[in-house]
């Protein structure tokens, strides 16, 4: 319950609290954006006012709400509020606050909501030691994660709670939270004017990111001249970008996002679109992805999405990645390129994929099937009862009509070549080879 003297404390917090922590909503009607996962009529939102709220898992990258939803929910419920550091806290923490959720229950009928922020940080055997206490509601789980908890968090601790996503904030979810800055009492208090670009420019930094829009505000104004309420001083342009001197959009190595880039780029090269390929590759270098990893990446769709249409475009991944480890970044930068694109601009063929992938099917699957007598070793006993072997450098073509699949399987089992590139000319030159030898 707050007391005069909570409502003093919180005030001396705020005085030295960073801009986005002094802003931090209080309750729903002042949350902004989200609307798919706590909008009017959401399963959420009903929760939330009826403080009937279950375990629940904020799944969502950083500046997206998670911590202020939880937060939302400490004020608004009757509940006893309990946060346990998922980056410092140790299971014998939480056994400490399970048990004492426990008594709370039992003596008084309070119940408590644990909220663990970044809970993919805990360990299993941390994660376990909340198994039980979910399960039988000693507790309501709030977790926070900004990685993808199906891989993350223990499945049997996901199959207590509701996963619920949350995006990158727009453009107008942003400009409406900075706008609000500028005049509430807990932001900036109307002493600052906000120049058009500077809006811009700040929405344009943050991403969706509510926390990084708001530092860049604060900071921003600590650039500019000394202002009073009676005096605003204007935030230009230029202080913002004094206050961000280089611009990082959200990139991690090992993440979700790590995965959807390197999966944009491979598509974008597949679907031979030159700019979107330079595009996340260039997102890649800047978030200090590995020059190697992506290199591996044009080398395999190289083969993958080209294959013989250009037969080329292996040997220039391949040369790629040998000048990403060889030269290293920056200048390797240029190399990766140059395969990029030459592997978008590619004719396309996915003919090799497709045909091993058919014939390990076989393999796999099929039947036990024999080599052909006339295709076997001949440095053993017994094989001059072999069928004949016939040797295609003895034609004029360089070929000859010959079984060379086990019996039962045919020629286009396996492998159907494409129309276009180095590919659809072989098959053509193939075949006016043959039917000049066969005299048709």
């Amino acid at each position: 319950m707050d007391t005069l003297f909570s409502d003093i404390e919180r005030y001396k917090r705020n005085l030295n609290a960073p801009l986005a922590v002094r802003m931090r909503p209080q309750t729903l009607a002042e949350y902004v954006g989200q609307t798919e996962a706590v909008g009017e009529g959401s399963w959420l939102r009903r929760a939330i006012e009826r403080d009937a709220l279950s375990s629940v898992i904020f799944y969502g990258p950083a500046g997206t709400g998670k911590t202020t939803l939880a937060h939302i929910i400490a004020h608004s419920t009757h509940a006893e509020f309990v946060e346990v550091s998922a980056i410092t806290g140790t299971v014998k923490d939480l056994r400490r606050e399970i048990e004492l959720a426990s008594s709370r229950l039992l003596s008084s009928g309070r119940r408590t909501i644990l909220f663990v922020d970044e809970i993919h940080r805990f360990n299993r055997s941390q994660q376990d030691a909340l198994l039980h206490a979910v399960e039988d509601r000693t507790v309501v789980l709030i977790g926070a994660t900004t990685e993808n908890p199906f891989f993350e968090v223990n499945s049997a601790l996901i199959s207590r709670s509701r996963v619920i996503e949350l995006h990158p904030l727009s453009d107008e979810d942003i400009r409406e939270l900075v706008t609000r800055a500028l005049t509430s009492q807990n932001g900036l208090a109307g002493m600052y004017v906000l120049a058009p670009q500077a809006l811009t420019e700040i929405v344009t930094l943050a991403g969706g990111d509510a926390r990084a829009a708001l530092t860049s505000l604060e900071l921003a104004s600590q650039m500019s001249d000394p202002a009073t309420p009676e005096a605003p001083s204007t935030i230009t342009l230029e202080h913002v970008r004094d206050a961000n001197p280089r611009r990082g959009l959200t990139y991690d190595k090992a993440g979700d996002m790590h995965y959807d880039i390197i999966s944009a780029f491979i598509k974008s090269m597949r679907g031979s679109d030159p700019d979107a390929a330079l595009y996340w590759l260039a997102r890649m270098i800047d978030g200090g992805e590995d020059p190697k990893f992506i290199a591996r990446r044009i080398m395999i769709a190289a083969s993958e999405d080209i294959g013989n249409a250009d037969p080329q475009a292996l040997l220039v991944a391949e040369a790629a990645f040998k000048a990403a480890e060889v030269i290293g970044y920056p200048e390797c930068r240029i190399n990766l390129a140059q395969a990029a694109i030459y592997n978008a601009l590619a004719p396309k063929s996915n003919a090799a994929e497709a045909g091993i992938d058919a014939a390990l099917a076989e393999v796999r699957q099929g039947p036990r099937r024999e080599v052909p007598s006339h295709l076997r070793d001949r440095h053993r006993p017994g094989s001059d009862e072999y069928g004949s072997y016939l040797y295609p450098h003895d034609y004029s073509a360089g070929w000859v009509e010959q079984q060379y699949l086990p019996d039962g399987l045919k020629k286009g089992d396996f492998y159907t070549p494409s129309t276009r590139g180095w590919e659809a000319w072989r098959i053509e030159a193939t075949g006016r080879d043959r039917i000049e030898q066969s005299g048709k």
